[in-house]
């Protein structure tokens, strides 16, 4: 009953801040009164434009979207959100499909090579203490570092994205996991010794529960990193992706279709970090 209030009490707050914002997004964005000179030189404007064969002055927006505008633009996009009218006009929809495969892509090869290597790295201080310098050097490149090399490589724009999400994702799963494998309590690797379990159903049955918690933490920061570096893989390449949508949409001068995808981009990232969170609690125990 405790959590129901308290989960209660913090919807409201979130729904009051919300309101908040729309308020003041609502009075920065209100048209201002203008004079009647201001008025008279908008009309000429208007009929000029008539006249040249486009449309009124005063339908293009150029300062910064209204929320009615914005609500417009979102009910819009919803509507028919996997259009497909050729290479630069795809739906939402399509666009996000695309970055979330190129994401899963990605992150299943990091976790197929850092898993394992975070294993290697946990159970063996000998090799932890070999790859260490190599994995030290190769963190901190930033991952669109990797762009250009990937481009002139393989020679494949999407490839590219899904080797620089690949960089991204493996150095948050791989520390994670050696350290979940090396911080295993001795008691029960004492226990399965003693027991004669092999390596491999000692891997399995004994240090892979123990360190599910934290490997399943490096899988979270890994999936919030590659989400971020998409978005900004795709600005560079080009073609499709939630990426290129915005940088495509922002060429067009859509300030509504921008705003629109970065709102997309931040409710799938908090949809993807809560299926990860979720996973940690299942995997987490109470000793």
């Amino acid at each position: 009953m405790q959590t129901f209030k308290l989960g209660l009490r913090a919807a409201s707050i979130s729904l009051l801040l919300l309101l908040v914002v729309l308020l003041s997004w609502h009075l920065a964005t209100a048209p201002k009164e203008r004079g009647a000179a201001v008025a008279a030189a908008g009309s000429q404007q208007d009929e000029y434009a008539r006249l040249m064969g486009g449309g009124s002055a005063a339908s293009k927006t150029t300062g910064f979207p209204t929320p009615a505008q914005m609500g417009q633009t979102i009910v819009r996009q919803l509507s028919d959100p996997f259009y497909d009218n050729g290479p630069n006009d795809k739906g939402i929809g399509i666009q996000l499909a695309y970055s979330l495969g190129r994401v899963a892509l990605g992150f299943l090869i990091a976790a197929a090579v850092a898993i394992p290597v975070g294993f290697l790295l946990g159970m063996s201080p000998l090799m932890q203490r070999a790859l260490n310098p190599f994995i030290q050097i190769l963190k901190p490149i930033s991952p669109l570092a990797w762009m250009p090399l990937a481009l002139y490589t393989i020679k494949d724009s999407s490839i590219s994205g899904i080797f620089v999400i690949f960089i991204c994702s493996v150095w948050p799963m791989l520390m994670n996991t050696a350290f979940g494998v090396a911080s295993v309590r001795r008691d029960w690797l004492n226990v399965a010794s003693t027991l004669e379990v092999g390596p491999l159903r000692k891997a399995f049955l004994v240090i892979l529960p123990a360190a599910a918690p934290t490997i399943l933490t490096g899988m979270r920061i890994s999936m919030g990193i590659a989400w971020l570096v998409i978005v900004a893989a795709e600005m560079l390449v080009g073609g499709t992706g939630i990426g290129y949508f915005v940088w495509n949409e922002w060429n067009n001068l859509s300030l509504t279709s921008v705003m629109f995808a970065i709102l997309v981009i931040g409710v799938t990232g908090m949809l993807l970090d809560l299926f990860f969170a979720r996973l940690q609690k299942f995997v987490t125990y109470v000793e």
